[in-house]
């Protein structure tokens, strides 16, 4: 079970931040897709936004789930549309202390948005140690949940490992399978290769550990809409 210790009414604050924005040639366009890309989400999971994504600084932005269940969902779909820009996530669990705006996540304050901030700044720092990233999603949890943020995080970099080593077709492919249909025969007619050809590339790509990792994910992120029920 996911744990919220001392939390009453716990959210889930997400930040996103776009990796060497200025060093980016076409950052207008990338700015304008990722406006875009943002209104998709705010309007696709509309039922569990507390608060609408929305850019907050010319290479950040940030939003409020009230429900934990499509949190993964939300995060690979923005990463899907924005690559090969690169991306990443802090994502809190906690509270939420100010009035929230539904239309909006700016204004908003609290353990959750405390977690998300940190856990995107310890990913800078983490980048600016090792030259590199070693992973593009940090998960921190408000309160004493340290067992379950080590073990999200370490899928976390489990999954990064996996994608840093995927061809731009498996990519393709497995967006596909993920967002679209998870059906390899609908995938071979949609890429017009042999059913054969899809699970070869699949079993290369290890997408079958990255998928049930997605979805592990997003099942133990769907209790905090169990904890939030019960305040």
């Amino acid at each position: 079970m996911f744990m919220m210790i001392g939390e009453a009414h716990p959210y889930i604050a997400i930040i996103g931040d776009i990796v060497e924005s200025k060093k980016i040639k076409n950052r207008e366009d990338v700015q304008e897709k990722l406006k875009q890309t943002l209104n998709h989400v705010n309007k696709e999971y509309n039922d569990v936004i507390a608060s609408k994504f929305v850019i907050t600084l010319g290479d950040e932005f940030q939003g409020l789930l009230n429900l934990g269940q499509y949190t993964m969902e939300i995060i690979y779909y923005i990463k899907k549309e924005l690559y090969p820009v690169k991306i990443r996530f802090g994502v809190g669990v906690g509270s939420i202390s100010t009035r929230i705006n539904k239309d909006m996540a700016i204004g908003a304050d609290g353990p959750g948005y405390y977690k998300a901030r940190e856990a995107i700044n310890n990913l800078k720092n983490l980048e600016n140690k090792k030259k590199k990233a070693l992973y593009d999603i940090q998960i921190l949890i408000n309160g004493d949940n340290r067992l379950q943020e080590l073990s999200l995080n370490s899928i976390f970099k489990l999954m990064y490992s996996i994608e840093c080593h995927w061809t731009s077709k498996q990519r393709e492919i497995i967006n596909y399978m993920l967002f679209e249909n998870d059906n390899q025969s609908i995938a071979a007619q949609h890429f017009g290769v042999s059913q054969s050809n899809i699970q070869q590339l699949l079993s290369k790509s290890h997408y079958y550990a990255y998928e049930e990792s997605f979805c592990a994910i997003n099942s133990i992120l769907n209790e905090v809409n169990y904890h939030a029920k019960l305040s």
